[in-house]
């Protein structure tokens, strides 16, 4: 039976959810950053207000090349008959009813129904990704593809860490239970991981602001733990960005040691500094990359080294659906040279003995398992791989990640 939608509730709703959708794909948004801002507009906006407009946007996004498919909708939204179009199919696609309103006059549900006959067994059309995508993905992946991109394009859940210098996972489920957060599990792979079954905005919680968790996929945590760090050490963290694993690992050391976190953005070091404020990890030293010397005094000084290295980002399209219709083909062999540049030039930090984590959220071998053994064979003999974990979404429930740990011989 076909459920209901009240349309009248959401009229205004809608129709900023248009608004959300034209700064994406004719702007060049990030989807995250669009939604932010129409939130901005809409400042007295209820909690469900919210969650209905950035679910609804990161649904239609994630099913962009379908809807347009069925509804015949111009991938621009040019004006509102043709939004209305897209909503359309969205609401076929969702098994809702079609509400009787002057917006949806003339549309025939049948018609939707005819051409999702004729498209489901199609896959780059059944589960919205460019030709390009397709056609890659499957020649690296094989057959594995299909389940591998069916995960990538379901919903993604909450998922938190819980910091160790001040929690664990189970106290962590007690805490947010406190805030009404009852509905959580914990994922023995990943033992940190907290997930929550329902998504909240967790960042307005008390447990956050006191830092007692941070927001971190389930295989992106495992990143910092497969390198094996022990209080005391010297590590770096090469592309530390804002600073997620780097929190990781500060907390993986209790707070004994150092972690040197490196980037070329002093804007990202200085959130990164909030972040380890508020976890109240103090042995982190944000550095800027802003010269080769940078990286030349830091030769041969590490005990360990995190390189998480730019990728192409295909295993976490379940949460940057957007990123399916930004990205280009050539982009891939961009970020591919890019990668054995960064190995070379970021590897001889690590001391002899020492061990050096390379990962990249990408689900394509050639920006994992063989990146490494090209890099390794360039080394003569001077690195050996210790091991390799990949994170698949279909096995794991997870965004992508691939792995490995190595160690410098001489």
């Amino acid at each position: 039976m076909k459920k209901e939608f009240y349309l009248k509730h959401h009229s205004f709703h809608i129709k900023e959810i248009f608004r959300v959708l034209r700064m994406i794909l004719n702007d060049g948004e990030y989807a995250d950053r669009a939604i932010e801002k129409v939130m901005r507009f809409n400042k007295k906006w209820k909690v469900k207000e919210r969650s209905f407009v950035a679910d609804n946007t990161y649904g239609i996004i994630r099913n962009w090349r379908l809807l347009t498919t069925l509804s015949g909708a111009d991938p621009k939204l040019s004006n509102e008959k043709e939004a209305w179009k897209l909503f359309a199919a969205w609401l076929f696609l969702n098994d809702y009813r079609m509400p009787e309103t002057p917006h949806l006059k003339g549309i025939n549900p049948k018609h939707f129904e005819e051409k999702m006959e004729r498209y489901k067994k199609i896959r780059k059309i059944r589960e919205s990704v460019p030709d390009w995508m397709d056609s890659l993905c499957e020649k690296e992946l094989g057959r594995k593809w299909d389940k591998v991109l069916s995960a990538l394009n379901k919903e993604p859940s909450v998922v938190l860490r819980a910091n160790a210098l001040k929690t664990n996972p189970a106290q962590l489920q007690e805490i947010l239970a406190e805030e009404f957060i009852t509905e959580t599990n914990l994922l023995p792979w990943s033992p940190d991981a907290v997930e929550l079954k329902f998504s909240r905005n967790v960042f307005r919680t008390e447990s956050f602001k006191r830092g007692f968790f941070e927001v971190q996929d389930a295989a992106s945590q495992m990143v910092s733990a497969f390198l094996d760090v022990k209080p005391g050490m010297r590590v770096v963290d090469a592309c530390a960005g804002t600073g997620g694993k780097t929190l990781h690992l500060a907390a993986l050391m209790k707070n004994k040691g150092r972690v040197i976190a490196l980037d070329t953005k002093e804007w990202k070091l200085q959130q990164l500094k909030t972040r380890a404020k508020r976890a109240g990890a103090t042995i982190i030293e944000p550095r800027v990359i802003d010269t080769t010397k940078v990286i030349k005094r830091l030769h041969n000084t590490a005990d360990r080294l995190l390189l998480d290295l730019p990728c192409s980002g295909l295993g976490v399209l379940r949460r940057n659906p957007d990123s399916k219709w930004k990205l280009q083909e050539e982009e891939i062999d961009r970020v591919r040279a890019t990668q054995k540049e960064l190995l070379e030039r970021f590897s001889p930090m690590t001391k002899s003995g020492g061990l050096m984590v390379y990962s990249t959220c990408s689900i394509l071998p050639s920006e994992g398992e063989e990146r490494v053994q090209e890099f390794i064979l360039s080394q003569e003999k001077k690195w050996k791989l210790i091991g390799e974990k990949r994170y698949s979404p279909d096995e794991y429930r997870c965004d992508g990640f691939y792995i490995a740990l190595l160690q410098r011989i001489s």
